[in-house]
């Protein structure tokens, strides 16, 4: 008969695997890493799919090797076994397991009562409705709800303690090749999850703003503390970078609303640092509203008079993002790298990796295009201030290969100021 204890000092295989799951769990559980880190040691270690719902079914962590193997699981597909997950009497989810090996009786009963105790830390006392914090969040982003009393009553409704602060994230996430159907839903609920991995109460939706790229997750966030708000953005990000292979991510994170009113204002913050982060040249991707230096001062534009803002933009930028787009070039990123580089184009055909006199043309072209010269002081504020509104609104420039593909195709005719004056507001 097979035991779990050692015998002349070896370990069957299971028993082996159980004892490392318990190592990896154990550590991940004494760093505060969260539950979907706790979960994905596990997996590795048992060389395992697992996944965590709640008592509701909500899904609370996967570790799993596809999207594929992820339905497979949480459906209860072929070879997957269930397992309560109990804390004293009360079942507070299920633990969803295909393993190559099962680990033994023992490991496996150690294995699910830390996972329990884990998802009893975390879980909320009531499951929110994903209908009802849809509902809540985009009324908030659209600026529906701004009233501090109503905006109190329907948090209560959602069991969500907002007097003492919240926060907002918005997450995005953009796949870069051919992806399942409801990947978006799927986007949203990864989402959810890093956040409910360092605040449990943490809500999310999917933002459905009109002309929105990608995926876009609005999430609050509640407490008032600005490190634990900052924990949370950074659970987004890994959580999405751990199981969504093959996507970009942007994420914005608002400063701590003290007050329930500021919570709209928050969801703008959160808007504006991911549109920066999503467009900033040095590739970052997470950034909180603090961190936006000057895009901060457009943010009342954007939100009290964003007609205005897009007439800015129409009037500078514009013309060098659809010549991008038609021809495949590289005007606004070789715009955007000139203005970093103080304005010296050596320095500019560096960072390119590109001839100097390469660079020469495209500033021409600028130029030519949006009547500005980068040559004058005044040129170069006004096309700076363009590229911010063009972050600002969200707008994402095409950047094609560093080629002048266009130059033999012929120009984007350059309007003149009554032209660009009668754009669309």
């Amino acid at each position: 008969m097979m035991t779990d204890s050692p015998k002349d000092g070896n370990v069957d295989d299971g028993a082996g695997a159980g004892f490392a799951a318990l190592d990896a769990i154990t550590e991940a559980v004494e760093s505060g890493a969260g539950l979907p880190e706790v979960v994905r040691a596990a997996a590795k270690a048992l060389e395992a799919s697992l996944a965590v719902t709640d008592a509701w079914g909500a899904t609370l962590a996967v570790a799993a090797r596809s999207p594929a193997d992820e339905r497979s699981l949480l459906s209860e597909g072929q070879g997957v076994s269930s397992t309560p997950l109990r804390v004293a009497d009360t079942v507070v989810g299920a633990l969803h397991m295909r393993a190559k090996a099962e680990p033994s009786a023992s490991m496996k009963r150690l294995l699910v009562t830390m996972i329990a105790s884990e998802v009893e830390r975390v879980r909320a006392p009531e499951r929110v409705s994903e209908t009802a914090a849809a509902d809540f969040l985009r009324a908030m982003l659209s600026r529906e709800l701004t009233g501090r009393e109503e905006l109190l009553a329907r948090a209560k409704e959602l069991t969500l303690d907002v007097e003492n602060g919240a926060s907002m994230i918005v997450a995005r996430a953009l796949p870069q090749a051919p992806t399942d159907e409801g990947w978006r839903a799927r986007v949203r609920a990864v989402a959810e999850r890093g956040a409910r991995a360092v605040v449990s109460r943490s809500i999310a939706a999917l933002s459905e703003r009109e002309g929105t790229v990608g995926a876009e997750v609005l999430l609050l966030v509640p407490g008032g503390d600005e490190a634990t708000a900052a924990r949370a953005a950074d659970g987004v990000m890994h959580e999405m970078q751990a199981v969504l292979s093959g996507y970009t991510f942007a994420i914005g994170r608002s400063r701590i609303a003290e007050d329930p009113a500021d919570l709209t204002r928050a969801a703008g913050e959160a808007l504006l640092a991911a549109n920066v982060a999503q467009g900033a040249a040095d590739g970052v991707a997470s950034l909180a509203f603090e961190q936006t230096g000057a895009y901060r001062l457009l943010l009342s534009a954007m939100s009290e008079n964003p007609n205005e803002l897009q007439r800015f933009y129409a009037e500078t930028v514009e013309p060098l993002v659809a010549y991008d787009e038609q021809y495949e070039t590289d005007l606004v990123r070789t715009l955007e790298t000139f203005l970093e580089a103080d304005g010296n184009v050596a320095g500019t055909a560096q960072r390119l990796f590109t001839h100097r006199h390469t660079i020469y043309y495209r500033l021409e072209r600028v130029r030519e295009l949006s009547g500005l010269d980068v040559s004058s002081s005044d040129g170069r504020e006004k096309l700076s201030l363009g590229l911010k509104s063009m972050r600002v609104l969200g707008i994402s420039s095409a950047g094609g290969p560093a080629s002048e593909a266009g130059a033999e195709g012929g120009r984007v005719p350059r309007r003149s100021s009554s032209d660009r004056s009668g754009r669309r507001s």
